[in-house]
């Protein structure tokens, strides 16, 4: 249970970092800003609760390994890291810019708590679970996160990692469900149908966990809780609104490709203040 200082502390902590996630793809006309949203607390809950990292010894060898294999998410992504102190704010001004350093898919900079390059959907898991495999053969107490979109899970990469993940019982695995329901084109079981997804990957010879993805207490538990089985990758399937925390945003398939306007730059602004 969170305490109510806690509450607040997170819940000021993801308006925050939704404001410069707006900030930075209002600044440089990008996409991606319901897809950037909908993975806030997720973000927020590995990079300040769960993940043993320490921005001071990036290189550290046995950290946690964070991938994220939805990398058009990256806006949340750079703003997290950027209050976590992997990034400066002058590092951040480079993102989507001439001569910038930061992409609008991000590149691997482990210095600046990026592992992996990522981008092209459907790739991410299967890195996950090399890294994931190489720790439990040396030996290596880190585990290894990856957060994929809903939508890449029509990626049949995606299952052929999963099938090889559990036949290695690699219980150090964490895969994260960014489950908004939806993808480029459309509602995500219009496209796709998805469901059974939690029988899908018990199936697979996996441990699942549905919560809510917007909700820290539920976040934290299950994060908390870590191999959920011995000798089973874990995968939690958070169910997460697209474009949350801006009414006007939420659920609107638009937000997959446009940026505001500056009405509605203002008027996203004032919601999340």
């Amino acid at each position: 249970m969170l305490t109510d200082d806690e509450r607040d502390f997170y819940d000021s902590l993801s308006r925050k970092i939704r404001k410069k996630t707006l900030q930075l793809i209002y600044r440089t006309k990008s996409p991606h800003i319901g897809s950037s949203f909908s993975i806030v607390e997720l973000l927020i809950a590995l990079y300040f609760k769960v993940l043993n990292i320490d921005p001071i010894n990036p290189f550290y060898p046995n950290r946690d390994r964070f991938i994220l294999s939805k990398g058009h998410g990256c806006p949340a992504l750079y703003s997290i890291l950027e209050e976590r102190g992997f990034l400066s704010p002058e590092y951040l001004l480079r993102f989507a810019v001439n001569d910038g350093v930061l992409e609008q898919h991000p590149n691997i900079d482990i210095k600046r708590g990026i592992e992996v390059t990522t981008g092209s959907l459907g790739h991410g898991l299967s890195i996950g679970v090399g890294i994931a495999l190489a720790a439990m053969k040396d030996c290596k107490g880190y585990k290894v996160y990856v957060l994929l979109s809903d939508g890449e899970l029509n990626e049949g990469s995606v299952w052929e990692a999963a099938m090889f993940a559990a036949k290695h019982k690699l219980d150090n695995l964490v895969a994260i469900i960014d489950y908004n329901k939806i993808q480029a084109l459309g509602y995500t079981k219009d496209i796709v149908q998805l469901e059974p997804l939690t029988q899908k990957w018990t199936s697979f010879g996996w441990s699942a966990m549905e919560i809510d993805g917007h909700n820290f207490g539920q976040i934290f538990k299950t994060f908390g809780n870590v191999p959920f089985e011995s000798h089973k990758p874990n995968v939690i399937i958070a169910h997460t609104i697209k474009g949350k925390g801006v009414s006007f945003m939420e659920d609107k398939l638009i937000w997959h490709y446009r940026c505001p306007d500056d009405n509605e730059y203002k008027k996203a602004i004032e919601e999340l203040s």
